[in-house]
């Protein structure tokens, strides 16, 4: 047995009883109960049941007489705000996984600005090819050939499916147009492994897929496939499916805005996929290259993809998306090579006989190539600039580049000067 506790002499109250005192000493007090009370009493914003109930009830009730202009309507509706939380959102238990956070901003379009690209866009834009379009002309190149050369048939015979792997990825065709979130079909995570892996996605119709399932498919494409198929995959599938989604909603579902980025990770698959098709096809959209191009300015990208891209896009023909594509990448503040930069400095030059009035991404994306660059051009292509200012100017940003080329320092003076050190040091 322990010790006895000694009571203090405030504990021991004066004519008590020994037994009364004892057995008051060893019973059990719960002080935190009491406190808890108290806590809970003093808390204002505490809110139990019965009340939030009441809340609901009452809400209802005002949102029944807003909307018939009198009490007597038995329609229950229920604002917005007073919606249960704990409800099951597939899709914004989904969003929570990818990071929403990071989703591009509400874009607002200039009217004018899309009115001046429009004047630059090709009038004839090459129809986008599909997975479907690129597969039937497969067949029928495949069964021409068959008709045409019977001696090596074998070699030429079209690789036919079994119609039990038909049927099996027609199932999963139907899992992929309604799946929101979990796991995906076996079948499907083996499509990249197989050599007939176009045949096999054309059988599960990828324009039915869901938003959800695009994005699945694309970072099991971009992780599996080596570059050239992940490139295939990126222009005959992502992109018309972007594309699609821009044109019909105005606005690209979140899924697939995290298939772009997930399509990042083969930077050059995705430069040759979808940012270099998207300009070629001659009709990109201001709402198309801006959204495409948070991608780019979102993440990081190696510099030699960078340089290509932006050599690539300095020689083709301007379309006004190029601009805005030229000022993210000329914002990442590369060491571009010198070949790079003379193209570029090549592609605002070739403006200087344009007639028509340049959009204001033009002048935009030549003021941030001079802040970027200015000491990595010529003393000669300073000069051409300069002059190029005189017949291309905007009332605002021309000033800005003219200031930016007076102060440069050209790469040629600079390599002048350090070999005059060098000479003088020796």
């Amino acid at each position: 047995m322990g010790k006895a506790k000694k009571l203090k002499p405030s504990q021991v109250a004066k004519n008590v009883a020994l037994a009364d005192q004892i057995e008051a000493s060893n019973s059990v007090k719960n002080k935190n109960r009491s406190k808890e009370k108290n806590r809970h009493d003093d808390d204002e914003d505490f809110v139990n049941a019965d009340l939030s109930s009441k809340i609901l009830k009452a809400a209802r009730r005002q949102q029944v007489e807003l909307g018939s202009g009198g009490p007597s309507s038995s329609t229950n509706v229920l604002p917005v705000s007073f919606i249960d939380a704990g409800s099951d959102n597939e899709e914004g238990s989904d969003n929570d996984d990818l990071e929403p956070d990071t989703y591009y901003d509400n874009i607002e379009i200039n009217e004018e600005d899309e009115e001046a690209l429009k004047m630059f866009m090709s009038a004839k834009p090459e129809k986008t090819r599909t997975l479907a379009d690129i597969i039937k002309d497969k067949i029928t190149d495949k069964h021409t050939e068959l008709q045409t050369q019977f001696s090596d048939v074998e070699t030429l015979k079209l690789q036919n499916i079994d119609p039990r792997i038909r049927t099996m990825y027609q199932g999963v065709r139907d899992v992929l147009q309604k799946y929101r979130s979990g796991k995906l079909p076996k079948a499907f995570k083996m499509i990249p492994h197989l050599q007939n892996w176009e045949q096999i996605l054309y059988i599960t119709e990828p324009t039915t897929w869901s938003a959800a399932a695009m994005y699945q498919a694309t970072r099991i494409f971009a992780s599996n496939l080596k570059e050239k198929m992940a490139q295939r995959f990126y222009n005959l599938v992502l992109l018309p499916r972007v594309r699609d989604d821009l044109a019909e909603y105005k606005r690209l579902n979140f899924h697939l805005y995290q298939a772009l980025r997930k399509a990042l990770f083969k930077p050059g698959a995705f430069m040759k996929g979808i940012l270099l098709p998207l300009l070629e096809a001659g009709d990109c959209t201001l709402r198309e290259a801006i959204i495409v191009g948070s991608v780019l300015a979102r993440n990081s990208v190696p510099v030699l993809h960078s340089s290509a891209a932006l050599l690539k896009i300095a020689e083709m023909e301007y379309t006004g998306a190029n601009s805005i594509f030229l000022r993210i990448l000329f914002d990442k503040k590369y060491a571009l090579p010198y070949r790079v930069v003379d193209s570029v400095v090549f592609h605002f030059l070739r403006f200087q006989n344009e007639s028509r009035s340049l959009p204001v991404l033009w002048h935009q994306a030549l003021l941030t190539f001079v802040q970027r660059y200015k000491a990595d051009i010529s003393t000669e292509q300073r000069d051409a600039l300069l002059e190029l200012l005189r017949k291309q100017s905007h009332p605002t940003i021309t000033h800005e580049v003219r200031r930016e080329l007076h102060a440069a320092k050209c790469r040629d003076i600079e390599i002048n000067e350090t070999l005059q050190n060098c000479m003088a040091v020796e």
